[in-house]
Formats: C-alpha cells, sequence, structure tokens
C-alpha cells in the first residue's frame, strides 16, 4: 500500500501515469514475486489527516507492506516538525505493531520556510527510520523536485516522466522492502 499525499495519489495524472501504477508496473516487470500495490493516497492529506485515517484505511485485511509518503504539506503549511514528528511516530508505531513492514519516504523542507525550521524538519525521517527500523528513503523527490521539465506546470507535483524517475530512484528500497515482507 502507498499510504501519503498527492504525490501518491498521482495529482494530475492520468491513473496509468500515477506513482501507484508505475510502481506496480516496476513490480511486475522486475521482481520474481507478484506484488500488488494499493493507492491509499490523499491529494492535500497532512500527517493528522494520516493519523486520522490510517485504521480505516488498512482495513480488516492489512498490506503486508506499506510506503509512508507523508509530509510535505505539513512543511508547505509550516506545521510545527515537533508535531510532524509526533504524528510520523505514531503512524509508524501502529504500523510495526501490527507487523506490517514500513518503507519511509523522507521529504525535504521548502527553502522560504529558513535554515532552522528546514533542519528541524528534515531531521525527522532518519531519526524515525532508525527509531523504528524501517527501510529509508532519504527524499522522494530526489532528481525531480525543481527540475521543470519532470514536473507539471504548478513545479510541485511530477509528471509522468518524473514519476518514472521517482520509481527507479525508489527500486532499491522496493526491493529491501519485499525482502523483508517475504520472510
Amino acid at each position: 500500500m502507498v499510504f501519503g499525499d498527492s504525490l501518491a495519489a498521482g495529482y494530475g495524472l492520468l491513473p496509468a501515469e500515477g506513482f501507484t501504477a508505475q510502481l506496480q508496473n516496476w513490480a511486475e516487470a522486475e521482481l520474481e514475486t507478484p506484488v500488488a500495490i494499493e493507492n491509499a493516497g490523499v491529494s492535500g492529506d497532512t500527517t493528522a489527516g494520516g493519523l486520522a485515517r490510517l485504521s480505516w484505511t488498512l482495513g480488516d485485511y492489512p498490506p503486508d507492506a506499506v510506503i509512508v509518503e507523508l509530509g510535505g504539506n505539513d512543511a508547505l503549511r509550516g506545521i510545527n516538525p515537533a508535531e510532524t514528528k509526533s504524528n510520523l511516530a505514531k503512524i509508524l508505531a501502529k504500523l510495526t505493531a501490527a507487523d506490517i513492514h514500513v518503507l519511509l519516504a523522507g521529504m525535504l523542507a521548502p527553502r522560504n520556510m529558513g535554515a532552522d525550521y528546514a533542519a528541524e524538519f528534515e531531521a525527522i525521517y532518519p531519526a524515525l527510520a532508525e527509531d523504528y527500523d524501517v527501510v529509508y528513503l532519504p527524499f522522494f523527490l530526489e532528481g525531480v523536485a525543481g527540475e521543470r521539465d519532470l514536473n507539471q506546470a504548478d513545479g510541485i507535483h511530477p509528471n509522468a516522466e518524473g514519476v518514472e524517475k521517482i520509481v527507479a530512484h525508489i527500486a532499491p528500497q522496493m526491493r529491501d522492502l519485499i525482502s523483508r515482507a517475504a520472510q
């Protein structure tokens, strides 16, 4: 399951172009183990929103593994990093307590929030990845953020080519996640 915000949901893209669909295509082409990837992205979601919807999203038949891709909207809204960290910690605690394997996708803060905010925000992800012993991707938008040709007109959301680059970048962590879930 991809549990996240508009980046996970595929905002502004055709269903076949979004992150979950492209990740499913990658899995079918590259993995020996069959994997079904569910899109649980909600555009505009914050870590608080993710925490609020986690239980009902998991439902009665939770997945074996979850990619947690949240926090970007927190940073865009200037939410206190301590609150973001607390929400993400609660999400990770619930998932790991249920024996669900996790890939935590990190995010960077916009530079207009100031150096102190960025440093505090960006320290959240590696600390939580270590605390909960989850697979960690330092920056979900690596190689895509700020690249005009890889983003939609808003400059925030990746286009189909940008998503393709994200999928290629997350592939090693996906292999690790799937390996952990298969054990």
